[in-house]
Formats: C-alpha cells, structure tokens, sequence
C-alpha cells in the first residue's frame, strides 16, 4: 500500500460491532498521538480534495448550535489572493478537524514507533466538523478555481474523534482562547516580501537617530525603554512618505528619499539626537513632547511628502522651518484637538490629520480638500 498518495479504498472495518460489512472509507497516512487521554491524528490532504471534504454548513444555525463561528466572506479573497501571489513560498498552519463517526487505525508495526504510524481509515458517511481553519479552507477553494494545479500540494489536517457538539464548541474556545495576534512591529520585522516592510527595516538599520533606538517587537513602548520609536510607526510614516500601498515596489530613488528624508527630520528636532546621545531620557521626551510618539512621525511624513511635492530640489532648505516648532504638551493652544485630546495623545485618523495641518501650516504648505474639510471641522468646533 502507499502510505504516501491520499486514496480512497474498499475497506472491511473490524471495530463494527454488528455483522461485519464491508464499506467504503477514506484511508489517510497518518500519525497517531495522544492528548488529554484522547487518540487524534495528524495526516496531509491534497488541496483539491479539502473543499470536497470538509465543508461549513452552519451558516444558518443559531450560535449555541454550532461549533464555530460564523464565516467572514470578507477576509476570503485577501487570503486567496495571498496563496495565488505567493504559490512559491505561502505558508498554512493546519486545519484542526472533528471527525463525527467511528474510525479506525491501522498501525505499520508493534515497536514503539510503528504503533504511532499507520492508515487512519474514515467511513464516508462521517461528517468532518472544522474546529480551526474554515477561512483557510474557503480560500483554498478560492484559489483552486483560478489555479488548478494548486490542488496537487497539500495541507497538514489534525483530526479529533468527535464527542459531541458541547466537546466540539469547548474544543473551540480552547484553540482561541489564548490565540495572541502578533504586535504590528514584529509583523513587520519578520515580513521579507512586503517592500515597505523592508525598507522600514532598512531605515530602522541605516537612519543614524533611528538605529539602537527602534523598537522592532512591540508596538507600544514602556516606561522603562531607552527606545524612541517602533518599527510599526516607521513603517507606517514611511508609507505615508511616498504615498504607497501595502504592496507597492518602492524604487532605489525612493529608499534614498525615504533614508534623506528621516535623516534631515532628526537634524530638526534635536531631542531625538539627545536622547540618541543619552543625554535625556526617551521616557522624559515621551512624558513632554508631541514628537516622541508614533503619531508625530506620522504627521511629519504627511506634511514631508507635500513638502517634497512642492518644492522637490530645496525640501531640505524649508523643513528646517521644522526647528521652530514647540513640541511641548503643555502648548494646549497649539496641539489639544490635535494631537491631543484631554491632554492624552489620541491615534485616530483625524487627530494626525489635524497634527498634520499644524505641520503644514508651520511650513507655509497648502491643505489638500480632505484636510481642509478635517481642519474646517476642527474650527468650527473650538468656536
């Protein structure tokens, strides 16, 4: 037999009680292990036959009858588009699968090693219920029907006897219940295909303010750091920068404007180069001033790249305009309904807009619309 091809086989089943019968089965190589007294098996499948298989029917189940959550149509083409772009390095954790029947292992021998690896044959009338994977499994779908030959790779499955529904939804709450997201930094750290990604670790690296000062695994920074920036907040920025997308190529030109760009930023605000030098403490800058955090960073680029725009051989010569600047805090008049609100620094969308404005207008550089109508709304809001 080969234990290698997925098959399927005419199979007499020995742990039926009744009369013995013969029955048609799934057979799958797999390996056998034991977790909370339970046998599960570990297995691949070719991907054509995953959407035949294991199929979501719950979409019109009440909650406290399913056994997973509801399927987000939304994030289907993003990961189906993610295999199709990456057929040469994509990556899938496995589908975690409940197996409502009976089973039956066959194993390769009696040592220790032979009695974990055999045939895990499956009736054809069990139903597989996916504890973990569904949006993996309707991307998969997806991406066959565009690229067929797809379907010949494969997937590793981790399949559960099925207990029920109530051991199946506890089953589910177990494998999410302490899923982390990883931090936005990190993501981006360990992202080598993403252009921006790159290059934000390429300033992080090579930008003299930036390097030993950077972040690069968390998203926010504590009190205790010595850090100034995050990766994240570099990515972000440099994004804004040169007006990219997620996925955009960026040009040798653009790295050198982007590396410039920051370099000449840090000549205008020397905090970042005291700190730098350990001459003050990041903490101290943060608790102070508006341009230790992630949302300074972001402003200067949206007003750098105008500035760039407008005058693209003497940028350098206007942004150190920039050196005038008062970053404090304390200046409500200037940065509350910015960057602040409360006296708390506020992320949102239209604060760095707004911060932004406050750049541009220290730069004597025009608001497009859309920052006019954001500044327009602001005023009308502090009469």
């Amino acid at each position: 037999m080969n234990y290698i091809d997925f098959h399927l086989q005419f199979n007499h089943l020995p742990f039926m009680k009744k009369t013995p019968s013969t029955e048609f089965t799934y057979s799958f190589p797999a390996i056998r292990g034991i977790q909370a007294g339970r046998e599960y098996y570990v297995t691949m499948c070719p991907l054509k036959l995953v959407p035949r298989l294991f199929k979501f029917v719950e979409d019109d189940l009440p909650p406290e009858l399913r056994a997973q959550r509801s399927i987000n149509k939304q994030r289907i083409p993003a990961l189906a588009r993610y295999i199709i772009e990456n057929k040469n390095s994509y990556a899938f954790s496995s589908l975690t699968v409940s197996i409502d029947g009976e089973v039956f292992f066959t194993s390769n021998g009696e040592d220790n090693i032979g009695r974990k690896l055999g045939v895990l044959s499956i009736p054809m009338e069990a139903r597989f219920l996916i504890n973990d994977g569904q949006h993996r499994r309707a991307a998969i779908e997806e991406a066959i029907q565009e690229y067929p030959e797809l379907g010949e790779e494969s997937i590793s499955v981790v399949f559960f006897v099925d207990a029920g529904l109530e051991r199946s939804q506890q089953m589910f709450a177990d494998l999410n219940r302490y899923a982390v997201r990883t931090t936005r930094s990190l993501g981006i750290l360990y992202d080598h295909r993403e252009p921006i990604s790159r290059l934000a670790k390429k300033l992080a690296d090579n930008v003299p303010v930036f390097i030993g000062m950077t972040e690069k695994e968390k998203t926010t920074i504590s009190n205790r750091s010595r850090k100034l920036f995050t990766l994240s907040s570099i990515y972000q920025a440099t994004k804004q920068l040169l007006q990219k997308g997620k996925n955009d190529n960026v040009s040798r030109k653009e790295e050198q404007l982007a590396h410039e760009f920051w370099k000449e930023v840090s000549h205008c605000i020397p905090d970042w180069l005291l700190c730098k030098q350990s001459k003050v403490s990041a903490h101290e800058l943060r608790a102070e001033f508006i341009h230790a955090h992630g949302i300074a960073l972001q402003a200067l680029a949206i007003a750098g790249s105008s500035l760039i725009t407008r005058y693209p051989d003497s940028w350098q010569k206007e942004m150190t305009k920039l050196r005038d600047v008062d970053w404090s805090r304390r200046n409500l008049s200037y940065w509350e309904g910015r960057a602040l609100i409360g006296g708390r620094l506020s992320k949102a969308k239209n604060n760095v807009v707004l911060t932004a404005n406050a750049i541009k207008r220290h730069l004597n550089l025009p608001l497009d619309p859309k920052e006019q109508e954001v500044e327009d709304s602001y005023v009308a809001g502090r009469m």
